[in-house]
């Protein structure tokens, strides 16, 4: 069997191993895995491509070391959701790097962090002045939360003491051209109720790229023709 084919077979079974595996272990966003997770995720990455192209080796034996290895990480994973001493020896825990505005030097060395890597996180989360952070805490997965003093806090309608409507989340009526009926029926709504708003604006569903309804009771709507004003001054010249 030509090698070409092998790897072919071998790759797509990969694939589809990796996709169950990765299904089962369950998922976590990027910004929220610790060192561990990083590492499992390369080793297993590693593992399964090792299965797809390394014709050299038979194929079971590898599958059956990614296997092997995914139980121990889903093990693992279990005693950390159950017991919080493994959870703090697989994850660490968070370190305090400014506490009531001064620097813990010696806490920012356990995590390799200099001052200029703390400047800098600080910055992208708004924050360009060390003289305007109460707390600052290195968590678990290597990121950083701060607290801003409180005269540096942001003044909130609760502050003022100013009412507020409800606002929660929208409601995708309309994505790519296609109406999702599921979610009209969850709204109680009917899609000739929705048809007659698009009528009311001269527009069809095919014309819709996405729309979505506010709680508030607006839709909202963008079209798949975007508008460009420099186009319609060329237009009016012309």
């Amino acid at each position: 069997m030509p090698q070409g084919f092998i790897v072919l077979i071998r790759s797509t079974f990969s694939f589809i191993t990796l996709f169950v595996l990765t299904r089962v272990m369950g998922r976590r966003q990027i910004s929220q895995l610790n060192f561990f997770d990083y590492i499992n995720g390369i080793t297993i990455g590693s593992i399964a491509a090792t299965l797809a192209i390394d014709i050299s080796r038979e194929s079971l034996p590898t599958f059956i070391g990614l296997l092997a290895y995914t139980f121990w990480v889903m093990l693992l994973t279990l005693l950390e959701q159950k017991s919080r001493t493994m959870r703090r020896l697989i994850n660490g825990k968070s370190t305090i790097a400014i506490q009531n505005g001064k620097i813990l030097e010696n806490n920012l060395k356990i995590y390799g962090y200099t001052i200029d890597d703390l400047k800098m996180i600080l910055r992208t989360q708004g924050s360009f002045n060390l003289s305007d952070i109460e707390y600052a805490i290195i968590e678990a997965n290597g990121q950083i939360s701060t607290l801003l003093k409180t005269q540096m806090q942001p003044i909130t309608p609760k502050n003022l003491n100013i009412a507020t409507d409800y606002q929660g989340l929208a409601i995708d009526l309309i994505s790519d051209g296609k109406i999702i009926e599921d979610n009209l029926k969850l709204l109680g709504l009917t899609k000739e109720w929705l048809l007659k708003q698009l009528v009311d604006r001269n527009l069809q569903v095919k014309d819709i790229f996405y729309a979505e309804l506010e709680t508030s009771g607006d839709l909202y709507i963008d079209t798949y023709t975007d508008y460009h004003p420099s186009k319609e001054v060329k237009d009016e010249q012309n």
